[in-house]
């Protein structure tokens, strides 16, 4: 076998000398290098505003959904929107394991696991689009891909259904880093409440403020409020555009006795949600993008045209048990892994 490097720089044909996430192209040769793991991929969880996006370039019709998809990646070697930059993540079966690997890691052939990392630098080779399911952002194929051996995986658990723990695992870096970022006491908003994200990180977020904190839940309309509140949890749901940053503000502050939060968390899939992340908290409060629609451009302008000292956090889908914290939501709150059950599985 030959030897790769540990980061998968061996895979990228244009332009030389980057990474495989910036990359425009890299290879999707499924014979493997000696630090490599072959995947056989059952499912690939397309990020949300990636998703959307083709959905609505594609006019909502399936086949150029599955088109464009195929187009991506025979152009690309790998799930990375050209729009939205992001890619997702997928589950499969290990096929086969690379010689130096192989007896260093707690993998073997035949392992069903999640990748943790994103599709946007993942080698990817789709054979068949069996099933697009829309309304989850799953895309059900037959294919093969490669996992570097930086890559990170999650073996899927035996108590629970494999479509369930790949919702989970999709978005498993945000409610993880919501354990980091909240403590005892604050106030927090939440934009994108009610969503895949947005139901895991608002179970933390209440779990973490304690009941002397404030969390604000922001949805879009009435079968979302009614989605969050079946959850029981002690947090106020507000109905708003997140677009609109004057009125989230307002809302908000409303919500907080007319002072701003201690830390914003954007978990939406449209554009243009920047400003009503940063106005409404507060100064040397701490705002944190998790949805790959955030434009660095507007939120680092914007905050300096308004006149706010804050700290902004990229949405890093990983931080360290982020998949144990994730999964662990699911066990500790049966409410919510109904509601999961019902939407994605």
């Amino acid at each position: 076998m030959k030897k790769g490097c540990k980061y998968g720089t061996h895979r990228v044909i244009q332009p030389i000398g980057v990474m495989p996430q910036p990359a425009a192209k890299i290879s999707n040769d499924m014979n493997i290098y000696d630090n490599e793991i072959l995947i056989d991929v059952h499912a690939l969880n397309i990020d949300s505003a990636s998703f959307t996006q083709i959905d609505e370039e594609a006019g909502h019709d399936i086949e150029k959904i599955k088109a464009k998809i195929i187009e991506i990646v025979a152009e690309r070697g790998k799930m990375q929107n050209p729009v939205t930059g992001s890619g997702g993540m997928l589950i499969g079966t290990v096929e086969k394991i690379g010689e130096a690997l192989d007896g260093k890691i707690d993998l073997k052939v035949g392992d069903k696991i999640s990748t943790l990392v994103s599709l946007s630098l993942t080698p990817l080779k789709i054979d068949e689009i069996i099933d697009i399911k829309p309304d989850i952002d799953r895309v059900v194929i037959k294919g093969k891909a490669i996992l570097f051996e930086s890559g990170l995986y999650a073996k899927l658990p035996k108590d629970m259904d494999e479509n369930l723990a790949l919702a989970a695992l999709d978005v498993a870096g945000a409610a993880a880093q919501v354990a980091k970022l909240v403590k005892p006491g604050q106030s927090v908003l939440l934009l994108g409440a009610a969503g895949k994200s947005g139901m895991l990180c608002s179970y933390e977020a209440v779990k973490r403020v304690g009941p002397t904190g404030n969390v604000i839940g922001l949805v879009r309309n009435e079968e979302e409020k009614t989605r969050l509140k079946r959850l029981g949890l002690k947090m106020k749901i507000v109905i708003c555009d997140a677009r609109a940053a004057i009125d989230v503000m307002n809302a908000t502050l409303e919500c907080n006795n007319g002072c701003e939060v201690d830390v914003a968390i954007n978990m939406v899939n449209v554009t243009n949600t920047e400003m009503s992340t940063i106005l409404p908290v507060k100064d040397e409060g701490v705002v944190y993008f998790f949805s790959m629609s955030t434009s660095f451009t507007k939120a680092a302008l914007g905050a300096e045209g308004v006149g706010k000292d804050i700290t902004m956090i990229v949405g890093n889908g990983y931080t360290k048990g982020h998949a144990e914290i994730t999964l662990e939501e699911l066990r500790e709150n049966e409410t919510l892994r109904e509601i999961f059950e019902e939407l994605y599985v």
